[in-house]
């Protein structure tokens, strides 16, 4: 089995991938840029940050299956199918991992925790800064997108004691939350966290007219793709001071240019693009076992589990 994974992957944690897989599968690894000599030969490709088109699929004739994460956004399945390359994704394996991810930015956002452990870690003593911190008790949460990861949070937030707004295509569990519409939900909300798939979503879903609809002093929280905000959008209203603040781990684009202003601001949180990968850089066992399993599912010349098309 000729594996390819297409991607900005440390060296560290190909070692790490390669484990996962069994010991007499060929994987290579390479970045998009450098990626045609090895697609003559792929039989299965696992594609990050590389667009997948016709032209692609012209030049990996023994391509037979691409396996993705949750998203894939970068696919072109129509091409796919007329090449006769099955394409699976991973929905619901790293839907922990995401959630887990939104919630410790919520939390680190409202208990100042990069502001005091900065404090802490100073070389020259100095006066505790002035914060403003907030229990999440008692607090709104909005989550737009109620799917695997939109539910593990909202289950989560109403532990913790808050108050969940839910909005989305499908209908939910009522345990979980109050199910309301979006402009209901962003006027209400002292929290909105989208978990939104792109595939059926709409570029700048988040733009202006939404970010204004907020709450004054609201957080804005995107851990699901960044095309979903109008990233200019999104730093007028942060400029504006009219949001409170915001939490993100995704991007327009990606990595995310170093002179963004995005950068400058106090009251903002960035993790780059790493919610769902936990476990190392570029590295989320459950997901990778899942594709090794998958993807030798497929070549058994069974029915892989999560087909798109």
């Amino acid at each position: 089995m000729n594996v390819l994974m297409i991607g900005n992957v440390p060296r560290e944690t190909q070692t790490m991938i390669a484990a996962v897989f069994p010991k007499d599968w060929r994987i290579h690894f390479t970045l998009p840029r450098d990626a045609e000599p090895f697609l003559s030969e792929a039989e299965a490709l696992i594609p990050e940050h590389v667009r997948v088109d016709e032209r692609f699929l012209d030049g990996a004739p023994k391509l037979c299956m691409i396996q993705t994460g949750a998203g894939y956004d970068n696919i072109d399945l129509a091409a796919c199918t007329r090449h006769g390359v099955r394409v699976c994704n991973a929905a619901g394996i790293n839907a922990a991992a995401v959630a887990e991810h939104a919630l410790a930015l919520i939390l680190c956002w409202h208990k100042n925790i990069a502001l005091l452990d900065g404090f802490m870690k100073k070389s020259v003593p100095e006066p505790l800064p002035a914060y403003r911190g907030a229990e999440l008790d008692g607090k709104t949460v909005g989550i737009v997108g109620m799917g695997r990861i939109g539910s593990r949070l909202a289950s989560a937030c109403r532990a913790l004691g808050m108050t969940v707004l839910g909005c989305g295509r499908r209908l939910f569990d009522p345990a979980l939350g109050e199910q309301t519409g979006l402009e209901d939900l962003l006027r209400r909300a002292d929290i909105v966290s989208i978990h939104l798939p792109l595939n059926d979503e709409p570029r700048h879903s988040f733009g202006a007219a939404q970010f204004a609809m907020m709450k004054p002093g609201a957080l804005f929280v995107n851990v699901s793709r960044g095309a979903l905000a109008d990233e200019a959008a999104l730093i007028g209203t942060l400029r504006s001071g009219h949001l409170g603040g915001a939490c993100l781990d995704v991007y327009e684009q990606e990595p995310l240019a170093w002179d963004s202003p995005l950068r400058m601001f106090e009251n903002v949180l960035l993790t780059p693009h790493t919610a769902g990968l936990p476990d190392a850089p570029k590295f989320h066992r459950r997901r990778f076992e899942f594709f090794a399993a998958n993807i030798a599912r497929f070549f058994r010349g069974e029915k892989p589990e999560n087909m798109l098309n």
